[in-house]
């Protein structure tokens, strides 16, 4: 398998949502390995399909060590909310305050096509509602408020 380069903010991947997978093939497994093989890089927690270039409503996390994936996920449970730092391999330097559920519950498949389940609080509730997202096209500071929004904006807009 291969650690894949990441898209940055702009590339039009990252706001395109995902195909859901209806080929559970060699492909699918290696794309699979690519997301677990470049999530597992230090300092990384989860990582969409859409981040590594590929179209495919597939996620994988890393989180205390213990990796997994998900295909065709959906959030079924939300609990909770907490304000809390969040940031994004693909927007490289900025962390930002972001309000998500302090509970979170995604459904959907491994590669035998078998139901999984992954749920959790805290840092992988933030994980599963962000990588979610990604698969939709939604990118964290999109749903930033206030004072954060602007100054994340105006860093985002700041001449390089």
């Amino acid at each position: 398998m291969t650690v894949r380069p990441l898209r940055l903010l702009g590339d039009p991947v990252l706001r395109t949502p995902c195909d859901p997978v209806v080929r559970f093939d060699d492909a699918l497994a290696r794309l699979v390995g690519d997301l677990l093989d470049t999530v597992a890089e230090p300092g990384r927690a989860g990582l969409a399909a859409n981040q590594i270039g590929s179209g495919l409503a597939v996620f994988s996390y890393d989180m205390d060590s213990e990796p997994g994936y998900v295909i065709n996920p959906r959030v079924v449970e939300l609990r909770d909310s907490v304000d809390g730092p969040e940031g994004c391999l693909s927007i490289p330097g900025i962390t930002a305050i972001r309000s998500r559920a302090d509970y979170a519950a995604v459904e959907g498949v491994d590669l035998r096509q078998e139901p999984v389940v992954i749920s959790g609080t805290g840092e992988l509730a933030r994980c599963l509602q962000h990588e979610t997202d990604h698969l939709r096209g939604k990118l964290y500071i999109d749903g930033l408020t206030g004072a954060e929004r602007r100054r994340v904006m105006r860093h985002l807009t700041a001449p390089a």
